[in-house]
């Protein structure tokens, strides 16, 4: 598959900076989805249809080895061949108590699981109560998330793959156990925006389906009481080293990496590389705004009254002389706006931005180009590096 890169321009944000939606998932509970998927990738299951409701089966038979399904469920799965896909799961041993398809649409039909009916043995997916719950949640918005509507049921069982195994946060190599007719699938996901970034084997999930994400970043894992993960704090004190530096660089997509080392060997700026480095590895943290500060803003709003067309202008000619955006400061100080510190040009920043005078692709740093109100349009071939 040839490389493949899709991202939009950072929304516009408001003075409050806006928080990611909160996971669904725990570190716990995102290791239990990706061993309930790779369980029905395992069963003998010929397309895409019957693993999608097999999975469906399996989450809701996992404590009691009876999975109760109603036809009602069944048509909102969207199954191209619904009648082959319980024959399917028939020919495994899976027992419904009343033909399915004929039954009446709002009467629970009991399938009998033998794998989780504790008969063979121990359970293949030994899930708590709340465990269950909350993975079998997860698996209901995953499938209804808004990139999906109108989607086959290839797509939506890679797209379980995908949240299950990845992160918005950084590249994931492919599942090794993700189907083949779901790989197929995969431009499709890029295309309807449930990938923020598609390559020939790895991927990142948008921002708009972060809550999905199965894989938690080192600080939410440690939170959730992971061993052996460090927290945010204690990673903040390490120095970005030049060796973390290149390994974090290595695992970008060009255009990212190019960006990256467009603003570390920037002649005009001569940033420090220890700088450059932490900017682009750490995550950034919202600069708070306080009352002071946006009373301010607001005096010096009515004393600027061309601010955003001397942004635009600004930030066009920056890129087109140091090939990369300039910073909230290098901005604010490029214009004359000084002594107004980090949290004012912070805020000067997000309103230009609001306004459509500047966008960005946040959290990249350096990326701070004219906007949609802008009558200076950015240099040409200007590079638009992605999120992270």
């Amino acid at each position: 598959m040839p490389n493949s890169i899709n991202s939009a321009p950072a929304a516009a944000v408001s003075v409050a900076t806006k928080a990611r939606p909160t996971r669904l998932l725990t570190h716990q509970q995102g290791e239990a989805a990706r061993k309930l998927l790779a369980y029905v990738a395992s069963l003998p299951l010929d397309g895409p249809d019957a693993q999608l409701l097999a999975m469906v089966v399996v989450i809701r038979a996992a404590r009691s080895g009876v999975g109760n399904l109603t036809g009602t469920d069944l048509r909102s799965l969207r199954l191209t061949d619904a009648d082959r896909a319980v024959a399917a799961l028939t020919a495994l041993g899976w027992k419904p108590a009343s033909d399915l398809l004929l039954a009446d649409p709002q009467t629970p039909v009991a399938i009998v699981v033998p794998a989780f009916s504790g008969e063979a043995g121990p359970t293949p997916l030994p899930f708590g109560k709340v465990m269950r719950s909350r993975v079998s949640g997860w698996s209901m918005r995953t499938m209804a998330a808004k990139p999906l509507r109108k989607t086959d049921a290839a797509t939506r069982l890679a797209a379980l793959f995908l949240a299950a195994n990845g992160s918005a946060d950084d590249f994931t190599g492919l599942p090794a156990e993700l189907p083949g007719p779901c790989v197929a699938a995969l431009p499709e996901l890029l295309r309807k925006g449930f990938l923020a970034e598609l390559e020939s084997d790895r991927y990142r999930l948008h921002e708009a389906v972060s809550h999905l994400c199965g894989k938690r970043p080192e600080a939410c894992a440690a939170a959730d009481g992971d061993p052996g993960t460090e927290s945010r704090a204690a990673r903040a004190k390490k120095p970005v080293t030049p060796e973390m530096w290149e390994a974090w660089k290595d695992q970008r997509s060009p255009a990212l990496r190019r960006h990256a080392e467009a603003v570390e060997h920037c002649s005009l700026c001569a940033p420090a590389l220890a700088r450059v480095a932490e900017a682009f590895v750490r995550e950034p943290l919202a600069v708070p705004v306080q009352r002071k500060v946006l009373l301010a803003y607001e005096e010096w709003e009515a004393t600027q009254p061309d601010r955003g067309p001397r942004a635009a202008e600004f930030a066009a000619a920056f890129r087109a002389e140091h090939g990369h955006g300039p910073s909230a400061k290098q901005l604010c100080l490029g214009l004359g706006w000084k002594k107004r510190g980090r949290g004012m040009w912070h805020l000067i920043v997000q309103r230009l931005v609001a306004d459509g005078w500047l966008t960005n692709t946040a959290p990249v740093p350096w990326t701070l180009r004219p906007g949609k109100a802008a009558s200076v349009p950015g240099p040409a071939g200007s590079p638009r590096p992605h999120d992270r």
